[in-house]
């Protein structure tokens, strides 16, 4: 350890440790972890080797259920014996008397986040990506097939739907946003309502990850996935809407506005968003034939969530040095532009 961990009372942290997780003996040397929503992670390894990993929120005020580490853990204890492949749940600390904030420790995975296109070069080789997508789908299909009740998450969240639940949070968060971003586009009212007058039967609920995607799986030195990781925005949904979001982010040839050339599917060896789909179709035996409605909801939603972020900039609640304004913007427009595509296949 080179410096003292951000937002952890190294002393306290390790006593508490000492105290509730015996297969661990501090001290321990830390290792800051990138990524996971500007969570605060660390990898910790103990004099005798053993490795595990700590996480709490940033510092400062949060808004509410946002960082929320008793969602995280009550996801990896709960989906530890199931077939969905998560770190184990070793200790989880709801006392902020120790460290400031809750937190909890988890088993470490050997396996890579992939952000970008040079990681997945790097740790996947070419004739193993359609591997890994297989398993990328088989584990979310895993997921989708978990009953909330049979495993204690029935209160998760809500019951009622999902996608109409997400419709009415980022359409106000759209409207609202016009005004600063001096921004709007009728697509985003249009197809909102087009969402809304077309609402699919969502089914038995089922987890939704909310932000599943190579990001928040850690790739495995098989190409596999080896655990899913960031659990902080599940919730209960519907499943094909977490499929579709999934699925975005890999290329099909059909593409009009193809992935970002700097994604960590946009290399050569990976399967179509199709083929992936009829995947998961096969291991669920759940219909797929209005995909399309998913993946043009989810396109709003981004664009949606673009917009907002692009208001606060305009209106100087964030600092927008070093930020591409016109990028974003553009990114609003392209999100609407597929997200129109995809309902027009319908």
């Amino acid at each position: 350890m080179t410096e003292t961990p951000e937002g952890y009372n190294v002393e306290a942290v390790e006593t508490w440790i000492t105290e509730n997780i015996p297969s661990l003996s501090p001290p321990f040397e830390w290792l800051r972890l990138e990524g996971g929503h500007s969570n605060l992670t660390y990898k910790l390894t103990d004099m005798a080797g053993n490795e595990a990993v700590i996480r709490r929120p940033p510092q400062g005020q949060l808004l509410p259920q946002a960082h929320d580490m008793g969602r995280e853990w009550a996801l990896i204890s709960a989906l530890g014996p199931t077939p969905v492949p998560v770190p184990a749940a070793l200790g989880f600390c709801e006392s902020p008397d120790v460290t400031g904030a809750w937190f909890y420790v988890m088993g470490c995975i050997n396996g890579r986040p992939l952000y970008n296109n040079e990681e997945t070069e790097d740790w996947v080789p070419e004739d193993k990506r359609i591997e890994l997508a297989n398993s990328f789908v088989d584990v979310l299909a895993d997921l989708h097939d978990v009953d909330p009740v049979e495993v204690g998450l029935e209160d998760l969240g809500k019951h009622d739907s999902y996608v109409a639940r997400q419709l009415k949070t980022w359409y106000r968060s759209w409207t609202s946003s016009v005004k600063g971003a001096d921004y709007d586009d009728p697509r985003a009212h249009e197809l909102q309502q087009f969402f809304l007058d077309n609402l699919p039967d969502q089914g038995p609920i089922r987890v939704v990850h909310g932000d599943y995607g190579l990001h928040n799986c850690l790739t495995g030195p098989d190409s596999t996935v080896a655990a899913v990781v960031d659990w902080e925005i599940s919730t209960l949904g519907d499943p094909l809407a977490d499929l579709a979001y999934a699925l975005n982010s890999f290329p099909d040839p059909n593409d009009q506005i193809p992935i970002p050339p700097e994604a960590a599917t946009a290399v050569p060896g990976f399967p179509t968003r199709t083929q992936m789909a009829a995947r998961y179709a096969d291991r669920t035996g759940r219909d797929i034939s209005r995909l399309d409605y998913y993946y043009g909801f989810n396109r709003w939603k981004t664009a949606c969530i673009v917009h907002g972020v692009y208001a606060r900039y305009m209106e100087g609640k964030k600092s927008s040095d070093g930020i591409d304004l016109v990028h974003m913007r553009t990114r609003i427009d392209g999100a609407l532009t597929l997200s129109a595509q995809a309902v027009n296949r319908l």
